[in-house]
């Protein structure tokens, strides 16, 4: 029966089109869902009878805009969603049913522990989410509760609003002589069975103590991981238990929604095994390179199912699009809201454009490196701040670099909270070192440079540019170790050429760094001022947030750029 219907349609349509319009993750979950109602998954399958129950409720329930039954109006996106949260159990001879100690295999869990959703703005989330809540609250077990979270309280009454909307608008659940539903200010309660549902604000209201039997955590992306956890900590006793975790891209790096992004991704690489159901609407990579936004529609279908078949709301995207590419204050918000694209506005004069940058990202393995002669820069900052090593190299007239940050190992929590950046994830990725205790430990950068980069990367370092503020001992350390240091003065005099090559090399393809999310955030955070000859440089004082592998790239470069000029004969700047 399922097989026949909308859910199942939907996900054979986003697997076999070929216009690029159902990006890469939502067809890989697709086809992991149609194995399951085709029986080829071990571990779970679609219960007919759940199906069969959801779609008579949904027959009854009134959707409150179009004024017909919601199982003529939910949109096809939300009818695979709702079908693989609520519909698909697992298997009695699963590894994970074993754990319920049921021997009989008369109880029925839900195989999916999470429903990720990522879409921009206007494709009904929250009212689809709304539409799950009611379902639940109607089939759940007696007295089970139900709770949504979001930054605010305002935003999470948007889940609130649309529940009671829904249940005000259908007579079936809302008869004045005997109602199945009971809306108050703070609660609404399904008389049924008792079951209720509170929403939550991370702003006020404390996550803990609570029993979720469902949550909802709403814009995500607008908080950190605390109340996602806390929700999901309050549902460890309970075998059949379900968290929506839904949200459109923030212009910020570090929040709760870019983890469970992440798990959501491995689980469909098949590099995790969380029981994860994730459609996850955003541009492929391959259209998230510089401008291809500006002019490929595939960007607004992607990130936007309801407009694939709906025009008037393609329309209104593609005229939103249109001012965005003309007005730079307006940028931000569509890319973020609009197309599931990580940006982040301006403000003052922004170095180089992200996703400019983002082209230039290439695989340089370690070997790579082995026999080159490359030139290092430095950015020594204070002892409880970030430090950076870059290295770079010129080949066939491209400019190589790889970039490492060094922050303080007793820091870490305080400073990834401060700054909005996950130092622990860029850790395990290798971009970045934990060493000393509140301080840097310029020792480990020292021997991190005159060990790991000459004897594990094998490289021949030809010189180390630095700036004078904190570098005196750590100078003297590499001189005494047979490697030339040469003070480059951090004025925009001498900063500008090297600060304009890099620019150049960057939006001409001219320049590859090895993959590193951190150095990218580090250029989305650059703002650049002029002197009064018009010479540019990245000021720190007016960049937002952190920009020393930046600064770091921009010492190796005037090295580099000085060889090429001059050869190696070039003293300190006067």
């Amino acid at each position: 029966m399922v097989n026949e219907e909308k859910a199942y349609k939907y996900a054979q349509w986003c697997v076999s089109e070929t216009e690029g319009k159902a990006p890469k993750y939502v067809k890989l979950q697709a086809q992991r869902w149609i194995d399951i109602v085709d029986g080829k998954n071990p571990d779970a399958y679609v219960d007919e009878a759940a199906y069969e129950k959801i779609c008579k409720l949904l027959k009854l329930i009134i959707h409150p805009d179009i004024h017909c039954s919601m199982y003529d109006g939910l949109e096809d996106y939300a009818w695979l969603l709702i079908t693989a949260c609520l519909c698909t159990m697992c298997r009695p001879e699963s590894e994970f049913y074993k754990l319920s100690g049921d021997d009989t295999g008369t109880l029925k869990i839900r195989y999916y522990q999470t429903g990720l959703l990522e879409i921009a703005r206007k494709n009904y989330k929250t009212f689809n989410a709304a539409v799950i809540f009611i379902l639940l609250m109607l089939t759940e077990p007696d007295f089970s509760r139900f709770f949504s979270v979001a930054p605010e309280l305002q935003l999470s009454q948007e889940l609130y609003i649309a529940v009671k909307k829904i249940i005000k608008s259908s007579p079936i659940l809302f008869d004045e002589e005997d109602p199945v539903f009971k809306i108050n200010r703070k609660e609404i309660i399904c008389l049924i069975n008792e079951n209720n549902y509170i929403p939550l604000a991370y702003s006020q209201d404390k996550m803990d103590g609570k029993l979720a039997n469902c949550f909802l955590a709403d814009e995500v992306a607008a908080m950190d991981s605390y109340p996602v956890s806390a929700m999901r900590t309050s549902q460890r006793t309970l075998l059949s238990k379900l968290g929506l975790i839904i949200s459109t891209q923030y212009p910020n790096y570090d929040n709760g929604f870019s983890v469970e992004l992440n798990i959501a991704k491995s689980v469909l690489d098949g590099t995790s095994k969380k029981r994860y159901f994730a459609l996850i609407y955003e541009p492929d990579d391959d259209l998230k390179q510089g401008d291809i936004w500006q002019t490929d529609d595939r960007c607004i279908y992607q990130a936007n199912p309801v407009s694939v078949h709906n025009r008037i709301h393609f329309q209104s995207i593609v005229d939103d699009r249109e001012t965005a590419v003309l007005y730079e204050n307006y940028r931000q918000d569509f890319l973020c809201k609009a197309l599931n694209l990580l940006y982040r506005s301006l403000g003052t004069e922004q170095y180089i454009d992200p996703q400019k940058v983002k082209l230039c990202a290439a695989d340089i393995p370690k070997e790579w490196w082995r026999g080159k002669r490359v030139y290092l820069g430095l950015d020594l900052s204070q002892t409880n701040d970030n430090t950076a090593v870059c290295m770079v190299t010129e080949e066939d007239d491209i400019t190589y670099a790889q970039t490492f940050g060094f922050i303080p190992k007793d820091r870490m929590m305080i400073k990834s909270k401060k700054e909005g950046v996950d130092y622990r994830e860029f850790i395990k990725a290798g971009e970045c070192f934990a060493c000393g205790d509140e301080v840097i430990s310029y020792g480990f950068v020292e021997d991190f440079i005159i060990h790991t980069l000459q004897e594990d990367y094998g490289v021949e370092i030809v010189q180390v540019g630095y700036d004078r503020y904190n570098a005196i001992s750590t100078v003297q350390k590499l001189e005494e170790a047979g490697i030339e240091c040469v003070e480059i003065k951090q004025h925009s005099s001498v900063l500008h050429m090297p600060t304009k090559w890099l620019k150049e090399a960057v939006l001409g393809r001219l320049f590859k760094y090895a993959a590193s999310t951190l150095l990218e955030i580090n250029f989305q955070n650059a703002r650049i001022k002029y002197d009064t000859n018009l010479n540019l440089f990245v000021a720190k004082k007016f960049s937002d947030g952190k920009v020393d592998l930046v600064i770091g790239l921009i010492n190796a470069m005037y090295l580099l750029q000085q060889e090429k000029l001059n050869g190696n004969d070039f003293v300190v700047q006067c």
